[in-house]
């Protein structure tokens, strides 16, 4: 996807399109919400199919296998599917992660709750259809509607709260993180600051989102770093050094390995696009 955030409203004729030729499992490179309305989903995800009826929300983050077919339900389907890098909400990224990592689908019910989400979709998508889009304000009301959605999962999931108790080390490490990714510290100073071992840590990052605690921090400082070269002047050496890089030429090649473009290149195309 070569932009920061689409919007697609799916209608039945849509959905009837895809249904009739439906894509093979695959993944991508940006996040992505569907909000069901009206019909249903069927949805291959985490190597199982599940079949989700309206009101539903379901979560896919990036890189993970997955295949979704809209259909009608009494003639009638509308889903908004959402779709963004994942550096447009970077801050939010990784607890989203956590959110969903076991659980896709979500399954709601009708009422003023869901009727927001719905509202929410309205104007991010009335926003993104003017003549110049002003993000930041479709970036609010992203973060909005996943705090919205946060809210309905804790309603709807009987034992969300235990399993958030199951995840308190790997919540408190992304804090610890979000206050430190800055600084040039490696898997040991985390792990210390929780009192475990590395080996441990690395486990728990594992087995919630399949990646090891080196990954993320590099992936924060990425995704920051992403932030800076979209939305200041500052230079790339700056943008290294705030970020616990102490060489510029290292700093590139990190962001040329994970991201497939130069800084220089990345800040280019964020300024074409926005």
């Amino acid at each position: 996807m070569d932009k920061l955030i689409q919007i697609i409203r799916v209608d039945r004729d849509y959905a009837q399109r895809i249904a009739s030729s439906p894509a093979e499992p695959h993944n991508h490179d940006f996040e992505e919400l569907l909000i069901g309305i009206e019909g249903s989903l069927e949805h291959f995800i985490d190597f199982q199919t599940n079949n989700i009826y309206a009101p539903y929300v379901s979560f896919v983050t990036k890189g993970k296998v997955h295949r979704v077919i809209p259909r009608d339900q009494d003639g009638k389907c509308l889903v908004w599917a959402i779709r963004f890098k994942s550096e447009f909400i970077a801050d939010l990224t990784f607890h989203l992660y956590t959110l969903f990592h076991n659980s896709a689908d979500l399954q709601l019910s009708k009422g003023r709750c869901f009727q927001r989400l719905v509202t929410m979709c309205e104007l991010m998508n009335d926003e993104l259809q003017q003549e110049q889009p002003d993000y930041s304000i479709i970036r609010h009301l992203l973060s909005a509607l996943f705090m919205m959605i946060e809210s309905e999962k804790e309603e709807h999931t009987p034992d969300f709260q235990n399993k958030e108790t199951q995840s308190t080390t790997f919540t408190t490490f992304l804090r610890i993180l979000e206050d430190n990714f800055r600084r040039p510290e490696g898997v040991e100073f985390y792990a210390e600051k929780l009192f475990m071992t590395s080996r441990n840590l690395n486990l728990i990052c594992q087995k919630i989102i399949q990646q090891s605690v080196s990954e993320i921090i590099e992936t924060r400082k990425l995704n920051e770093a992403k932030n800076l070269l979209a939305g200041t002047d500052k230079t790339i050496s700056e943008i290294a050094y705030e970020l616990g890089y102490n060489e510029t030429s290292y700093f590139s090649n990190v962001f040329k390995r994970k991201s497939s473009q130069t800084p220089s290149e990345f800040r280019k195309e964020m300024r074409a696009l926005v």
